[in-house]
C-alpha cells in the first residue's frame, strides 16, 4: 500500500498581511458607514424638532400662498419670541386638532380687533394691508384673551378663521412660516410685519 504523505505549507507572509489589511478596510467601512448613519439620524431630528414642512391645500390664504407650495416652518418661534400682527402661521385646528390650518395673526392677547365696511381695525388702528385678495364683507368686534390669537385667511372672504369659529390657543400652534421652498418658481422668505402696518 502506498503511504502518501501531505505536507502544509506556511501561508506566505503576504498572503496574511493582506488578509488583516482587508478585514482591517471592511471593519473600517462598516464604521465610517454606521457614523454617517447615526450623523444623519441626528441631523433629521435636530432639524425636525427647530422646523416643519408644510403643503398649502386649500385657498384661504391666496394670493399669498397657493395650492401646491411648500413652506418652511419655524417651530421655535414662539418660544423665544411672542407674535406679533402680520405673522402667517400653522396651528392645529380648534374644533378639530387632527387638522392643520395656516393663516395671518391679526390680534395678539388683549387687543380688539374690529372689522367693518371693509376694514379692519386692532386696537383703533386700521390696517394697510396689500396682501389680501378683497376687503372682508363681514363685521365684528372681538376681544383676544390672554393665551390666544386672532387669525384671518388673506383671502377674506373665502376662509375658515377666527371670524367664523374663534381664536386659536397659543398651545395649538405648530410654528411660524417662513418661506416658500417649492415650486422653486415660487420661491421666497415670507415678509410679516412690513406688509402690516397703521394705515396713515
Amino acid at each position: 500500500m502506498d503511504e502518501y504523505r501531505t505536507e502544509i505549507l506556511p501561508e506566505p507572509e503576504e498572503n496574511i498581511e493582506e488578509r488583516k489589511k482587508n478585514r482591517s478596510g471592511c471593519v473600517s467601512f462598516a464604521i465610517d458607514t454606521l457614523e454617517t448613519v447615526l450623523l444623519a439620524l441626528v441631523l433629521f431630528f435636530a432639524i425636525n424638532a427647530v422646523s416643519a414642512r408644510v403643503r398649502v391645500d386649500n385657498i384661504s390664504m391666496q394670493p399669498t400662498l397657493k395650492a401646491g407650495e411648500f413652506l418652511l416652518l419655524n417651530r421655535l418661534a414662539y418660544r423665544t419670541g411672542e407674535p406679533v400682527v402680520g405673522d402667517i402661521v400653522v396651528f392645529h385646528y380648534p374644533g378639530d386638532p387632527k387638522e392643520d390650518y395656516i393663516k395671518r395673526v391679526i390680534g395678539t392677547p388683549g387687543d380688539q380687533v374690529d372689522i367693518a365696511n371693509g376694514k379692519v381695525r386692532v386696537n383703533g388702528q386700521e390696517l394697510t394691508e396689500p396682501y389680501i385678495a378683497e376687503a372682508p364683507m363681514y363685521a365684528g368686534t372681538w376681544t383676544v384673551p390672554e393665551d390666544s390669537l386672532f387669525v384671518l385667511g388673506d383671502n377674506r372672504n373665502q376662509s375658515s378663521d377666527s371670524h367664523s369659529w374663534g381664536f386659536v390657543p397659543m398651545k395649538n400652534v405648530v410654528g411660524k412660516a417662513l418661506l416658500i421652498y417649492w415650486p422653486p418658481s415660487q420661491m421666497r422668505i415670507l415678509s410679516h410685519t412690513q406688509e402690516v402696518q397703521a394705515a396713515p
